[in-house]
């Protein structure tokens, strides 16, 4: 086994004996990993009471050569997910954070854009005004990391230029917008404006910095997270739990 050093988002933590846990985290390095932390219960050693759900922190482990549990050697806290006192709307959203990325990572396939992604998600939750676009900027960004971003450039049926000035459906099966003149009673259940495909566009784009100059009316909120909410539900195989927390 070779040591081996990261940072890392906290995405579960188990207890797996009186005093030892199973972390699932994050890393900036490796993308996804678990491992075993002996004596991670414990108040005082080389964990130093780091190991906290949505915490970051500086990991050293050992990797193992097969399958199986890594070995967490020591954690130190880089920082801790504070939304702001009594606002469970940022709390869950840090929490459907942790659950995509559990459900729609690999092990050991890092990722940066994403990493950078979920840590710029979680400063955004510790406002209540820019938690949701902070939602669906992460969405985005984790299905163009994974490759299977809807097109919102071209017709997902003709393959025609979506162009200014119309209204165009979405087909989730087939993984982008459609032109009107494709459209079908079928996959019609809501309209997707000219300006809304432009902020899809701007939001699922690799710019860290011009997204966040967005400013969504409500009526392209509910029709970007129509999007993002058919597209995840269709990677993953079901909707994820926290979305009705979110929701209401």
């Amino acid at each position: 086994m070779s040591s081996e050093k990261a940072e890392g988002l906290i995405l579960r933590v188990t207890d797996f004996s009186e005093t030892s846990r199973i972390v699932v985290l994050f890393t900036r390095e490796f993308g996804k990993i678990s491992g075993l932390a002996k004596g991670g219960r414990k108040l005082k050693g080389p964990f130093e009471s780091a190991l906290d759900l949505l915490a970051t922190c500086q990991i050293v482990f050992l990797r193992k050569s097969s399958s199986g549990l890594d070995l967490l050697t020591e954690a130190k806290l880089v920082s801790r997910f504070h939304p702001q006192e009594r606002d469970l709307v940022c709390l869950y959203a840090g929490y459907y954070v942790a659950e995509l990325l559990l459900g729609l990572t690999e092990d050991y396939d890092p990722h940066l854009a994403l990493y950078v992604a979920a840590q710029d998600a979680l400063e955004m939750f510790r406002n209540t005004e820019s938690t949701m676009l902070g939602v669906v900027r992460f969405e985005l960004v984790l299905l163009r990391e994974i490759g299977q971003l809807p097109d919102f450039e071209n017709c997902a049926a003709c393959g025609a230029e979506l162009t200014e000035g119309r209204t165009f459906g979405f087909w989730v099966s087939e993984g982008g917008l459609i032109c009107p003149d494709c459209q079908r009673e079928e996959y019609t259940q809501i309209s997707i404006h000219a300006g809304t495909a432009a902020a899809l566009r701007l939001l699922a784009g690799e710019s860290e910095q011009a997204w966040k100059r967005l400013n969504l009316a409500p009526q392209q909120l509910k029709e970007v997270k129509h999007v993002t909410t058919s597209a995840i539900s269709h990677v993953l195989g079901r909707r994820p739990k926290m979305l009705k927390y979110l929701d209401t």
